[in-house]
């Protein structure tokens, strides 16, 4: 699909929605803000953003991605509408080579105190960790960094990855306790790296793969939200990433929202944007998905 018609698409979609919410007599959702700006609680880790959040790492690898590969400009004028729009959870790791942007956004238009920002480390070296804490400070230009995570725990990294990265761990709870990072955790890209960092005391917020459709997911929807469910509700916070299967759901969108909305768990969701259109369209399909939710709650 070329850019111009997946923005068409996105931007008749998003109108298609709208319409089908008022021809079933569906209101507006009763926030002061869009759905997608409501303020959200991230487990027990006393953090708090936006529901929708910004995703930097489409096809990010190696200190790129889809976003940085369209050039400084144009990547800053994303974050920048993003920011403007009410979204203040902003997903970053040393892969998508976006720490530098978003810093960039610190220094000139965002407020630091009104904004998450979570990153990741891809090392499994306890010492190469401590390195990339202190890093990512110098690089995102903060002296705290809100959540860190270890990267993309997989089939490799077991079993019993609690046991075998306990020294990585350390390193995290060290810096947590010191007041540089505020919350730590995982990606995950297994499922049972998942259940088991869903039994993981140490594991304050876990990076999840979720919609409906199993897509770019670690199992099956029915096997994945019973396991999401469960960290959720020993007070993890549940970020639900792929919602959109990386584009493969682009035109399932309103429905993998609303899956995750009514999935009780999911504190918020990074979505990656590769243009400020995908933003609009992103928040026209939240807030229409709150409405139909709410509406199905009451009825």
């Amino acid at each position: 699909m070329s850019e111009l018609s997946r923005r068409d698409f996105i931007k008749r979609t998003a109108r298609t929605v709208a319409v089908g919410l008022a021809a079933t007599g569906a209101d507006a959702p009763a926030y002061a803000s869009p759905a997608a700006a409501t303020e959200r609680t991230i487990g027990k880790t006393g953090l708090k953003c936006s529901l929708l959040g910004m995703g930097t790492g489409m096809h990010g690898w190696k200190g790129q991605s889809d976003l940085t590969r369209k050039g400084r400009d144009f990547f800053m004028t994303v974050l920048r509408h993003a920011y403007s729009r009410g979204i203040t959870y902003y997903d970053l790791a040393d892969q998508y080579g976006s720490h530098d942007y978003v810093r960039e956004a610190l220094e000139t238009f965002m407020d630091r105190d009104k904004v998450m920002i979570l990153t990741k480390s891809w090392t499994r070296d306890p010492d190469e960790l401590r390195a990339d804490i202190e890093r990512f400070r110098k690089e995102i230009g903060v002296d705290q960094l809100d959540i860190v995570l270890m990267h993309c725990l997989r089939d490799q990294d077991g079993p019993n990855w609690p046991e075998k990265l306990k020294a990585c761990m350390d390193v995290l709870s060290e810096a947590q306790e010191k007041g540089v990072i505020k919350a730590k955790g995982c990606s995950c890209h297994s499922l049972d790296r998942l259940k088991e960092a869903a039994g993981c005391s140490w594991v304050d917020v876990i990076l999840a793969r979720i919609n409906p459709f199993g897509v770019k997911m670690d199992g099956p929807p029915e096997e994945v939200l019973p396991v999401l469910k469960k960290a959720h509700a020993t007070g993890k916070g549940i970020l639900g990433m792929k919602i959109v299967g990386e584009g493969e759901l682009k035109d399932k969108i309103p429905e993998s929202m609303k899956y995750a909305l009514q999935s009780g768990c999911v504190d918020a969701m990074p979505i990656g944007f590769l243009d400020v259109s995908e933003i609009d369209s992103a928040i026209t399909y939240l807030d229409a998905a709150a409405a139909a939710t709410a509406a199905a709650s009451t009825a």
